[in-house]
Order: C-alpha cells, then sequence, then structure tokens
C-alpha cells in the first residue's frame, strides 16, 4: 500500500489545478474552438436581414411585417441566451451547444419550408433564436469569463467577435446564393453546414471552466470587488440600470444593422451593395470589439462602455446627411468601428461590480436586454419606415435612443466616480 501511494500521489499531481487552467495555453485554444462556434452559430442572426426583401417580396407583406422574423429571432435568441446560460451552469457548455446545433438545422430546415409569413416567423423565433443561436453568444462569453483573468477583456473581446465575424463572412455569402439558387434553397444548405459542424466541435467543450472565485494571487478583487452594493445600490436595482442602458443602446445599432440592405434597394443601390455595406460594417466591428477589448483591459468595463456609447452616437448622425454610395460605405465602415464594443462591455462591467458566482445569470440576462433592444429597434425602424415612407426619421428615432443609453452610462460612471468603487485594472492588479 505504501509502495502504491507515491504512484496514486504522482497521478494526482498530474492533473492541473484550477488555478493553472486560468490563462493557460488550454483556455486560448479552448478561446479559438469558442470563436468558431460563435461564427457558425451566428449565421442565424444575420441570414434573416439579407433575405428580407426576397421574404418580404413572395409572402407580399409590409416592410414591418417582414422585419418580424428578425425582431422574434432576436427576443429568442435573448431569453434563450439565459435558459442556455443555466444549462451551462448545470451541465457545462457542451449541452447547449449540441442542442443549438440541432435546434439551427431544424430551424433552417423549417424557414425554408415556410408556405405564410407566421410560419417563418416561427422558425425563427423558436428554432433559430431560443434554441439554436442562443447556445452561441451569452452562454460562451461567460463561459469565456470563466477561464482568463488577466487578459479577461481581450478575450472577451475576442469570444464576442465571433459574432461580428458571423456578420462579415455570411451576409455575401448569402446573398450571393439566394440571388442564384433562391432563399429557400440556401436555407436548406446552411442548415446542414450549422448543424454537423457545431455537432463536431461540442466535443471538445466538455471540460468545465475553473471555478469563478479561483484567481491569480493579488487578482481576487477583480471578481468580487463591490459585489454587494454595485454602482451603491442592490444587486438588482444595478442590472436593472446596466438592463435598460442595454436596450436603448442596441435599439439605436440595430437600425443600420437590420435595414442597410433594403436601405440600399430604397435608394436603388441594389441589394447586394446593402449586404456588402453590413458586411464591412460588421468586420470594422470585430477591429471595434478587439480595441475595445485591449482598452478594457486598461481602462475598465464601465470607461469602454461609456466610450463606445458616444462614438455610436456620432456614426448614427453621420446617416442623416450623407446618402450617396461612397458616403455610405464610409459611414457604414465607421459605425461598425466605433460601436463593436459596446456589448462586452456589459460583461465585463457584470464580472467586475457583481459576484463571480452569479456571473452566468447575469451576464445573460444584460445581454438578453441588449437583444431585446435589437429586437425591438428592428421592428419599430421598419414600422417608422411604413409610416414616414423613408428612413431618416428611423436613423432619427435611433439616435435618441443612443441618448438614453448615454444619459444612463453617465449616472453610473458618476457615481462610481463619487463612491470611489471603480475596481482596478487586471493589469495593475
Amino acid at each position: 500500500m505504501n509502495q502504491d501511494a507515491p504512484a496514486a500521489s504522482a497521478g494526482r499531481a498530474a492533473q492541473p489545478s484550477p488555478e493553472d487552467l486560468i490563462d493557460s495555453p488550454y483556455a486560448a485554444l479552448r478561446l479559438g474552438v469558442t470563436l468558431i462556434l460563435m461564427t457558425i452559430g451566428g449565421c442565424g442572426m444575420y441570414v434573416v436581414a439579407v433575405a428580407l426583401p426576397a421574404v418580404q417580396a413572395e409572402f407580399g407583406v409590409a416592410r414591418a411585417d417582414a422585419s418580424l422574423p428578425y425582431t422574434l429571432q432576436m427576443i429568442g435568441f435573448g431569453v434563450g441566451g439565459v435558459l442556455m446560460g443555466r444549462l451551462a451552469d448545470r451541465f457545462g457548455i457542451m449541452v447547449p451547444i449540441i442542442i443549438g446545433g440541432v435546434c439551427l438545422g431544424l430551424g433552417f430546415v423549417a424557414a425554408g419550408m415556410a408556405t405564410s409569413i407566421w410560419g417563418f416567423i416561427l422558425a425563427h423565433g423558436v428554432l433559430l433564436g431560443l434554441l439554436g443561436s442562443s447556445a452561441t453568444f451569452a452562454p460562451l462569453i461567460a463561459d469565456t469569463s470563466l477561464w482568463f483573468v488577466r487578459r479577461r477583456g481581450i478575450a472577451v473581446a475576442i469570444c464576442a467577435s465571433g459574432n461580428y465575424l458571423a456578420g462579415t463572412v455570411w451576409p455575401p455569402i448569402v446573398q450571393h446564393f439566394i440571388a442564384s439558387l433562391g432563399w429557400r434553397e440556401t436555407y436548406f444548405w446552411l442548415a446542414g453546414i450549422s448543424c454537423l459542424s457545431m455537432l463536431a466541435l461540442a466535443p471538445m467543450m466538455r471540460r468545465r471552466p475553473p471555478m469563478a472565485t479561483v484567481a491569480a494571487p493579488g487578482t481576487a478583487t477583480l471578481a468580487t470587488h463591490a459585489s454587494d452594493r454595485p454602482f451603491g445600490f442592490t444587486p438588482g436595482q444595478a442590472q436593472a440600470l446596466l438592463c435598460v442602458a442595454g436596450v436603448a443602446c442596441c435599439v439605436a445599432m440595430s437600425m443600420p444593422q437590420v435595414h442597410i440592405v433594403a436601405y440600399c434597394g430604397d435608394l436603388g443601390y441594389g441589394a447586394a451593395r446593402g449586404a456588402q455595406m453590413l458586411s464591412l460594417m460588421l468586420g470594422f466591428g470585430i477591429v471595434s470589439r478587439l480595441i475595445s477589448g485591449a482598452i478594457c483591459d486598461r481602462i475598465g468595463g464601465m470607461r469602454t462602455l461609456l466610450l463606445g456609447s458616444a462614438l455610436q452616437g456620432v456614426a448614427l448622425l453621420f446617416f442623416l446627411p450623407f446618402d450617396s454610395l461612397l458616403s455610405l460605405y464610409i459611414v457604414s465602415a465607421m459605425f461598425g468601428l466605433f460601436q463593436g464594443g459596446i456589448v462586452p462591455a456589459y460583461a465585463i462591467i457584470v464580472r467586475e461590480y457583481f459576484a463571480p458566482k452569479e456571473a452566468g445569470a447575469r451576464v445573460g440576462t444584460v445581454i438578453m436586454c441588449t437583444l431585446l433592444g435589437m429586437a425591438l429597434g428592428g421592428w419599430m425602424s421598419g414600422k417608422v419606415f411604413d409610416l414616414t415612407g423613408s428612413y431618416h426619421a428611423a436613423f432619427v428615432n435611433g439616435v435618441v435612443w443612443n441618448l438614453v443609453n448615454l444619459g444612463i452610462v453617465l449616472f453610473l460612471f458618476a457615481r462610481v466616480r463619487r463612491l470611489g468603487t471603480n475596481p482596478p485594472s487586471p493589469r495593475s492588479a
């Protein structure tokens, strides 16, 4: 027995401890797989924006009704993020990924076979949103935040960039195949690609994340700072303010992202030009998220959110006076570059100001509200267009909602400064 003890002890020693896994090469490898999964799962979010003109024409509905699939999908996407996050907390992230892959495949098939706009809407809201793409956004962001401490900002930014990478890669591909094969056939191909690839990658995410409270020496304050009274409020009050801010910023954000293709068609530039602008916008959004992640590691989530909100408002204003083809390309790139870091900043703020054991649920809830804002904004912009006959008033509506977001963020930032509860940066820790 005594001779066996050293061998058993050596076997136990060979297993990496939770502390060894944080910020480790394995965590970096896992981040790469997460990026791929988010890029694949994100296809469900952007396909409907590209297919909007063709779907509207086939079903013979108004612009607002044609925007409803996106709206219901974003609502399902947000609610599903909370549900999938709870599943990940209980069983690990692999289970939501498997569910998401299967439901994405079923959702694309059901949407491609829809005989009415309501069947199309239901497929997007339930299968593609609630049970499909939702598994590859908020749960993956929360999971990533538990594998990194010193580089948490840039890690979360890289993870969240998969959402915009999907928006960069998929629109021109989908537009090409819609033009050559039709939107129904394109949906059938997407079903097979998304389902099979996600199921193949899911086993690589089997390992559970380290305990959220385990951190490198000197970094514990990053996970627990001000967790009892974030911003001087109760946790529920603080989260409510972040949720309202998330809705407001994303109502503004959704206007160009959802309607740029239709907007270009109305101006006579064609849907293909609009798909290129959407791809350009989200491509610069990737750059924005990476830069914002690096900035976040230096100045914290609250200041990063404040910066992104102010710059998004500036970019929205530029859509009002400029509508030539070249200027729209430039403003689309500017919009993507300015606003890409906003949503990941909410996840960092939650990790900075709330208890780490609540990270999954609270990140999922705040992200859900940003997606509800995208859903509301997508429908609202279409409704404003139907009422006014142009998108000018819709852009003004976006600017107003952005001001609401900026006001809330300024209020929280002022409280942080007054109370002296700004957490230290990961690098200083």
